[in-house]
């Protein structure tokens, strides 16, 4: 499952920099496959290929927002979800509509992160 965060976000950006994937980005913030990972390019669910640097849309233009599909909660890299862990309003939570074993968290990290 993938970490979200709720819209009780202060904005403080505490949890930005302690994500290993680079999943996390400021409220309005376009983001890329290719922040923080080895991705060159990624075919989308619908076949679409993009290159991992072409900017995608922000998740919200209101609070810090995690990508899902780059959030491994940090599995393969830490114990606990570093953003929940340093988060002081507590507003990292699990994100019900995205529930992963930790097997594909563990595959997902190895492809964010192929070998160059």
């Amino acid at each position: 499952m993938a970490i979200m965060i709720t819209d009780e976000c202060i904005n403080c950006g505490a949890c930005e920099p302690e994500c290993p994937n680079n999943a996390i980005y400021e409220g309005g913030a376009q983001w890329r496959w290719a922040d923080g990972t080895t991705l060159k390019e990624v075919t989308t669910a619908d076949g679409a290929t993009v290159s991992g640097t072409a900017p995608q849309t922000p998740v919200s233009d209101e609070y810090y927002y995690i990508v899902s599909d780059k959030c491994t909660e940090c599995v393969g890299f830490h114990e606990e979800p570093q953003c929940a862990a340093v988060c002081p309003v507590d507003c990292c939570v699990d994100d019900p509509d995205m529930r992963e074993t930790r097997e594909r968290l563990l595959e997902k990290k190895e492809w964010l992160h192929i070998a160059a």
